[in-house]
């Protein structure tokens, strides 16, 4: 896992340079200090999804390109079988599968997310990222912390809101599987 770090790090900071784009408008963009956001393109910090997602949309490229240094290239069509997504796990109770990482220019990205209840304090977790965010839940349950609200979401439930809003889930009984998908 480290040496995966290392090397979106690496990215990170190549392309920021490339782009000519200041440190502190990264740092700003992904809502930390200067000196935070230098440790993480040292390799020093796993990456929140949020945090990806936010220097990808800043780099104006697409998030596969940044975690691994591939072009998504179909159009057309796209199709990944059951456990054949693109395996992200960013923190231990979190773990996401892109569901559709080999196509271009989506205007979505689409995640099977797994939860485990080990996250006791997802408060201190929260995310902010740009676009708009739906989750359903496929299996278990989980608390949706957004603001200073909290909602419970069991089998079956959807919600829908604004992820420029601080947010976060916590799984409450057991594992809990979700389908979240982010507009851009």
């Amino acid at each position: 896992m480290e040496e995966k770090i290392l090397k979106i790090a690496q990215r990170m900071k190549t392309l920021r340079e490339i782009m000519d784009i200041s440190v502190k408008e990264m740092a700003d963009t992904t809502g930390i200090s200067e000196a935070q956001y230098l440790e993480y393109e040292a390799g020093k910090h796993d990456f929140s999804f949020s945090f990806l997602y936010s220097v990808a949309g800043r780099l104006g490229i697409d998030i596969v390109d940044l975690m691994t240094g591939e072009t998504p290239r179909l159009s057309v069509c796209s199709l990944v079988k059951q456990g054949r997504g693109l395996k992200m796990e960013r923190r231990k109770e979190y773990k996401y599968e892109h569901l559709a990482y080999i196509f271009k220019n989506k205007k979505m990205e689409p995640f099977m997310v797994t939860v485990e209840p080990k996250d006791t304090d997802a408060k201190n977790h929260m995310n902010i990222h740009e676009g708009q965010e739906f989750d359903y839940v496929i299996s278990g349950n989980m608390a949706l912390l957004i603001d200073n609200q909290e909602v419970l979401l069991e089998q079956g439930d959807a919600v829908y809101f604004d992820a420029r809003h601080p947010h976060a889930m916590q799984a409450k009984e057991g594992i809990c599987r979700f389908l979240a998908i982010i507009a851009k």
